[in-house]
């Protein structure tokens, strides 16, 4: 059995989910049942037969957004130009299993992690579109995101340790990464009304067909926030030419983009410490991340 990438996750196994859509769905019950590998770690995914994706939180933390993605995800999808799940059914807590878990329509493609021969010029394009779109969204009656704020004065001690342990390691040019966190930190915040992000856009949660972006799946942190918190695949995923395209089609300002990378810093250097033992895909897209902002930064300066 794979090690536990949180140590409060319960195990979600093929014959547990049978048994809930068997007794909560009984129309689909014939339906073949496959579990689908993915990076993602706070829930997971079975395929239904070929047109359904059953979800279901290994967490309470992940629990406690579903009722939020049954709710807006419907709402977002017909003014966004890229795919996102759109839920069929809202299932409960039953037996052995505490949450509510939901079955959304399938979307074809594969994950960005996985997806080596893509066009990252075309996904940056048509990335920073999507973002712009769901920043334009009205906001009315909107929940804030957890990540409403990208970096946090909060994270400075954490930051701070990880760098200096990476660089301990031989891992990490500790300075450089110092620069691009108090760089970040200095930027002026953002002082405007909160907008729509994504939240978590790491690469596990984009797809791709035939080598094009064309999906953006796992909404748990859908909410209001600064936008710099979606600049993440600036620099968890894309390099120097491509992030330029991505910058051009976000349309953010340059404090936006500093704080942006001081996040990407953040969350790589988190995705480092927490998963490079349980969770490689994630920890690779953390370790491209700080590779990417301390250039980015030193090529800007």
């Amino acid at each position: 059995m794979a090690p536990k990438m949180n140590p409060d996750e319960i195990d979600i196994s093929q014959t547990l989910v049978s048994g809930l859509i068997t007794s909560q769905f009984p129309d689909w019950a014939h339906l073949p049942l496959a579990k689908v590998s993915s990076a993602g770690t706070d829930n997971a995914i079975y395929r239904l037969g070929d047109a359904m994706a059953v979800r279901l939180p290994r967490l309470g933390r992940a629990a406690a957004m579903v009722a939020k993605e049954q709710r807006w995800l419907p709402r977002l999808a017909s003014q966004l130009p890229l795919s996102i799940p759109v839920p069929l059914a809202a299932g409960v807590p039953e037996g052995e299993f505490p949450y509510p878990w939901s079955v959304y329509r399938w979307l074809a493609g594969e994950d960005l992690a996985a997806q080596a021969d893509v066009d990252l010029c075309d996904v940056a394009s048509r990335l920073g579109e999507f973002i712009a779109a769901l920043r334009r969204i009205d906001t009315a009656a909107a929940p804030v995101s957890p990540r409403a704020t990208p970096i946090d004065v909060r994270d400075n001690e954490v930051v701070r340790v990880t760098i200096r342990r990476l660089s301990e390691e031989g891992d990490l040019d500790g300075d450089a990464a110092v620069a691009v966190w108090e760089s970040a930190l200095a930027a002026p915040v953002w002082n405007r009304p909160l907008v729509w992000i994504h939240g978590d856009l790491f690469p596990s949660n984009l797809l791709a067909v035939l080598g094009r972006l064309a999906a953006v799946i796992d909404f748990g942190l859908l909410g209001l926030g600064d936008p710099a918190t979606d600049m993440l695949p600036a620099w968890t995923l894309l390099t120097a030419r491509s992030r330029e395209l991505f910058r051009a089609a976000v349309e953010v300002d340059d404090a936006t983009w500093v704080r942006g990378r001081g996040w990407a810093l953040s969350a790589g250097l988190g995705a480092v410490r927490v998963y490079r033992k349980t969770n490689p895909v994630l920890a690779a897209a953390g370790q491209h991340a700080i590779d990417q902002v301390v250039a980015d930064h030193q090529n800007s300066t």
